[in-house]
């Protein structure tokens, strides 16, 4: 199939905040959602117009509700990304995310066809394999996502999970956030040992814990610092 998102139609696909972003433009920051979300933007977001004031494309992929950065959620992006580039020209790529998104954001990184430049993810699902049985509402998304693999559902899960790629991941800094409350993606069985796993790999990562809060609740300062992360790759 001919790629069919162009920026003139890039609305249907995802939200950009072309239209509050200062100039120049300086970048992009890929944000992907989590489990379950359908949203579509009709009018610039919060985060939108934070990023756009900073010279910043702020684009969210619509991949979802559960497209755990599947082939086609690669592709999709991949094409947002091209169409963006064919308007502003060449910049440099932020991929971001929580939860899935958080997962989605890490994945990304090792099929993407322009390669970001810093991942941050927040309280990111990292072993997919052990989470297709976490909790009772996964293994239908799981399965939904990974439908059409032809390889068996375990090797399908293991090309999807950060834990599972940490050789394949490119040489760029990865800043993962998680809340030790977390009780949707445990701490100890995803952030913990993929961290571990990338070090002992060589890959300048940090895992930055937000202490008292649950899944994804970063709070004022942690969301700061999200930010902070963020805007480092673009100084």
């Amino acid at each position: 199939m001919e790629n069919v998102v162009k920026f003139e139609n890039i609305r249907s696909f995802a939200y950009v905040n072309d239209g509050v972003c200062a100039r120049p433009i300086r970048g992009i920051v890929l944000n992907f959602l989590g489990l379950g979300s359908t949203a579509m933007y009709s009018e610039d977001t919060a985060e939108g117009e934070f990023y756009g004031a900073r010279g910043l494309l702020y684009i969210v992929p619509y991949l979802d509700p559960w497209a755990w950065m599947n082939r086609a959620a690669v592709r999709l992006t991949d094409e947002i990304v091209a169409a963006v580039t064919e308007e502003f020209g060449e910049l440099p790529v932020l991929s971001s995310g929580g939860s899935m998104g958080g997962l989605s954001a890490i994945v990304y990184t090792a099929y993407a066809r322009k390669t970001p430049v810093r991942c941050v993810a927040n309280c990111p699902v990292c072993d997919a394999v052990y989470h297709y049985g976490e909790r009772p509402d996964l293994p239908r998304t799981f399965y939904s996502a990974l439908l059409g693999y032809e390889e068996p559902l375990g090797e399908a899960l293991a090309s999807i999970s950060p834990l599972h790629l940490t050789k394949k991941l490119p040489r760029i800094p990865y800043r993962i956030f998680h809340c030790d409350e977390d009780r949707a993606v445990n701490l100890e069985r995803h952030s913990v040992p993929f961290v571990k796993a990338m070090r002992a790999e060589g890959h300048d990562i940090a895992l930055e814990l937000i202490h008292g809060r649950g899944h994804c609740d970063l709070g004022d300062e942690g969301r700061s610092a999200y930010a902070a992360r963020i805007l480092e790759a673009f100084e």
